[in-house]
């Protein structure tokens, strides 16, 4: 079956009385016949469903689908891509524990890892994507427990060299959590490179239609959780009956113990409408990153060829730095996502992205409509100049999200934008 196919029916197969769609399943509860039958669940709950706050049937089948894209073993869908991300990494660290990470990822999660992680007693060290073998060793602790990255980093806009990180994550006994939340399964699937665990932002393209926040968290179920360095997979777990994950669980202890932990703690689970939404979205997906991917290359070229622009940020131009890394992990696009410096700085960008009529000037990414993002002042505003500078971020960076219009359209706008300025 083929990622087109997968798509649309990835984990729902329709019968004959069953209904076209994944139907909307509103309800917190769910009736049992007897109380040993309550009990048993609780002992095992992979058995059947307990309540909203760990599981839905509509949820579920949206995570089976998502776990079939990225050929995952599972996947817990969450509230929001923060979410996913920070129960990612909480499911394997406690304080007292490190965790290292690419510098050039999304700021809120810079922010995340930097400083409200931090409260928890968690280090995040932040390496350079672009770092050698060597140094990124170096970065190692004995208490570090993961190594994270984002396929493609927003808005930078960086390829990150997922084989180079998993070697070297695996070569310390540890994890490699990607972000694929740019590419999305139908660009890049990174567990055939050697990550462990992936983690997506549904709200953007998996969504597509800005109806609905969330997350997702995939488990590949390959990464050797008895190999020592994490007891909360092979010793009993006091908050659950003495279960042993990995014994009770095998190749799914990650993503068993993520929800029976994490999601009944801290209850950040979308509800089944949220889930129905970003079926819809699923659905088109690998039709609409296909568009994306042209629409982007044709409007990447127009802002090369500018001379109001300074430098354009798109890996899927030849001209880029991170072009062969792009071809090896992403070889049928680089998504719609541009970003791009424009001559004179934070007031002429500011200027040209008021300028704009048709491209939405919003705090959002990976629509169907245009839209375009002053990350200095917006998504990485609670950054030092360091960290800025770390990120990729300048004043003059804009991040343009190009959507689904008619290219011309799109080409039309730009350039009434620049003749602005």
């Amino acid at each position: 079956m083929n990622i087109e196919t997968k798509c649309l029916h990835a984990g729902y197969t329709p019968k004959n009385t069953e209904p076209r769609v994944v139907p909307i399943v509103q309800s917190t509860t769910y009736v049992y016949d007897s109380t040993d039958d309550i009990a048993a669940v609780f002992d095992d709950p992979t058995k059947s469903l307990i309540y909203s706050r760990f599981e839905n049937p509509t949820v579920m089948a949206v995570e089976e689908k998502i776990a079939a894209l990225e050929g995952g073993i599972g996947a817990m869908c969450t509230s929001s891509g923060q979410a996913a991300s920070l129960l990612s990494l909480l499911n394997i660290l406690q304080a007292g524990d490190s965790f290292i990470s690419a510098a050039t990822i999304y700021g809120g999660t810079i922010n995340l890892f930097a400083y409200t992680m931090k409260k928890l007693g968690i280090e995040c060290i932040f390496v350079d994507a672009d770092a050698s073998e060597d140094e990124i060793r170096a970065a190692f602790k004995p208490n570090t427990k993961a190594v994270f990255g984002e396929t493609l980093a927003n808005p930078a806009l960086t390829v990150f060299d997922i084989e180079k990180f998993a070697k070297i994550a695996h070569e310390n006994n540890v994890p490699l959590i990607i972000d694929n939340t740019f590419p999305t399964p139908i660009l890049c699937r990174p567990f055939e490179f050697g990550a462990d665990i992936i983690v997506h932002s549904t709200t953007k393209y998996m969504d597509g239609h800005a109806v609905q926040g969330g997350g997702v968290i995939i488990d590949s179920g390959n990464f050797d959780w008895t190999n020592g360095k994490f007891p909360e997979f092979t010793e009993p777990d006091e908050s659950y009956h003495g279960t042993i994950y990995t014994k009770a669980y095998g190749k799914a202890a990650y993503i068993v113990k993520a929800r029976m932990q994490l999601m009944r703690d801290f209850g950040c689970y979308p509800s089944a409408q949220s889930a129905f939404y970003l079926n819809l979205g699923l659905e088109t997906l690998a039709v609409r990153m296909k568009q994306y991917c042209e629409n982007a290359m044709t409007v990447a070229q127009f802002l090369e060829s500018n001379d109001k622009v300074e430098s354009v940020n798109y890996p899927g131009l030849p001209s880029s730095k991170y072009h062969a890394l792009a071809e090896k992990y992403l070889p049928q696009g680089t998504s719609g996502v541009i970003s791009f410096v424009i001559k004179g700085g934070r007031s002429t960008a500011v200027k040209f992205m008021d300028s704009l009529k048709l491209a939405s000037n919003e705090v959002h990414v990976a629509d169907i409509r245009t839209c375009v993002l002053h990350p200095a002042s917006a998504t990485h505003r609670q950054l030092t100049d360091e960290q800025l500078v770390a990120a990729g971020i300048n004043g003059g960076l804009i991040r343009l999200s190009v959507g689904l219009e008619n290219v011309n359209d799109i080409l039309d706008d730009l350039k009434s934008a620049f003749a602005a300025i």
